[in-house]
């Protein structure tokens, strides 16, 4: 049995008044992910350990088997991963928005305007010509989204994801130690240094950024400027298994991904990375190359994850209509075709549906909830969910499973 998740990041949400009181999930047109549910087993699953943020990366990360509590390293080692940045022992990584700041303070975005990759490489280029270092060096990744690297750092600070903080005031989430009185460790800054030195990263770079071309360019096209870094989320070089160490039957692997986040964890996951041209991570993505990288994948490899990202960036835009229009996107363009396709495979493929973590449209930040997920194969034995939705697949004869459990089961399924 091959195994293929297919994952609607930020997909779920809470129940919105105008639209009658139903979630996202339950008021969109989704035939193909309820057709999925009534032929399948439903559950809903938590996603986030205890004490831990609701992150992307801790949320996919268990949901692919690992316990976050023991491995977790913070997002940016994984984008240096993602990125084919080699870290040494030294190294702290951290991820690095680029986003928009208001004239009076607060963060208005975490993505500068929704930059095209050639903007934002732009951007970190100059930004390492100028504020780079034997210390500091700055990654181009995708988009909005790219990688500070601090030699030296230390990781015992407090930095905050801009993501789930639209509105707020940015000087007072600037960074701090998490103790004042941390001194230094062997061949490292102390905490208080490493703040200092990312702060005033953020203040450099917005004095550069004031009188950069681009952001010209944004107004007078009426986008939001690009006018400001944003590092956090560091950590250093992981130690995780495989899966292939932790599931013999998975012999090889594929991710399918616009976002270097999880291209990272598929790094370390021993997964190989599929680049599908035109996937963006917004909800313009290239859903058709997606499904057909992830049928493709599924023919040679055993274990394929196919990530879809375009739901969570609407739901931090606070966008409702935008989506509803990512999940019908993804219903339609991917789970219908895929489910078709496999129908009439002989070799038989487990195939899951599942969100990350809610995203809610009206609070526009990821939320520590349950998840709903369904499980699929030709053969399989289906409960009575007749629709996927939260309310619907809590319902499921899975009941409500926790972190690693998901995996366990899923693999489990031969």
């Amino acid at each position: 049995m091959k195994h293929l998740i297919i994952l609607g990041d930020g997909m779920s949400d809470h129940k919105v008044a105008r639209l009658g009181g139903k979630t996202l999930l339950e008021y969109a047109s989704t035939p193909a992910f309820d057709r999925f549910a009534s032929e399948g087993r439903s559950g809903m699953l938590h996603t986030i350990p205890s004490g831990l943020h609701p992150g992307s990366e801790v949320a996919n990360a268990t949901i692919l088997g690992y316990d976050l509590t023991e491995v977790y390293e913070g997002r940016g080692p994984l984008e240096a991963a993602s990125m084919g940045y080699e870290m040494t022992a030294d190294d702290m990584a951290m991820r690095c928005n680029i986003l928009t700041l208001t004239s009076d303070g607060l963060i208005q975005n975490h993505h500068g305007g929704h930059l095209t990759t050639d903007e934002g490489r732009d951007i970190i280029k100059m930004l390492d010509g100028r504020l780079g270092s034997d210390r500091v060096k700055f990654l181009p990744g995708v988009q909005y989204r790219h990688l500070l690297v601090i030699k030296g750092g230390d990781k015992r600070i407090v930095t905050t994801p801009p993501h789930d903080n639209p509105g707020k005031e940015w000087r007072n989430l600037l960074v701090r130690p998490i103790d004042e009185n941390d001194t230094a460790l062997p061949g490292k800054m102390s905490p208080r240094e490493t703040a200092d030195l990312i702060n005033s990263l953020i203040l450099r770079s917005q004095e550069l950024l004031a009188a950069h071309p681009l952001n010209k360019r944004h107004e007078e096209q009426g986008r939001p400027v690009a006018n400001s870094i944003w590092p956090w989320s560091q950590g250093y070089r992981p130690s995780m298994l495989t899966l292939q160490q932790m599931y013999p039957d998975v012999r090889t692997g594929a991710v399918i991904t616009a976002v270097d986040l999880i291209n990272g964890i598929g790094h370390y996951a021993g997964l190989r990375s599929v680049h599908v041209e035109g996937a963006t991570g917004l909800v313009d993505t290239n859903y058709e190359g997606k499904c057909l990288a992830a049928l493709e994948a599924l023919r040679t490899d055993d274990f394929v994850f196919l990530h879809i990202e375009a739901a969570d960036e609407a739901g931090h835009d606070g966008d409702l209509e935008l989506k509803i229009r990512a999940i019908e996107y993804l219903d339609r363009r991917v789970v219908g075709p895929i489910m078709r396709e496999l129908s009439m495979w002989d070799e038989p493929v487990a195939v899951a549906l599942l969100p990350d973590h809610p995203t809610p449209v009206e609070e526009r930040v990821h939320r520590a909830e349950p998840v709903p997920f369904t499980i699929w194969h030709k053969g399989i034995e289906p409960d009575d969910v007749l629709a996927y939705s939260e309310a619907a697949c809590a319902k499921g004869s899975y009941g409500t499973l926790h972190l690693m459990e998901f995996m366990h089961e899923f693999m489990k399924i031969k």
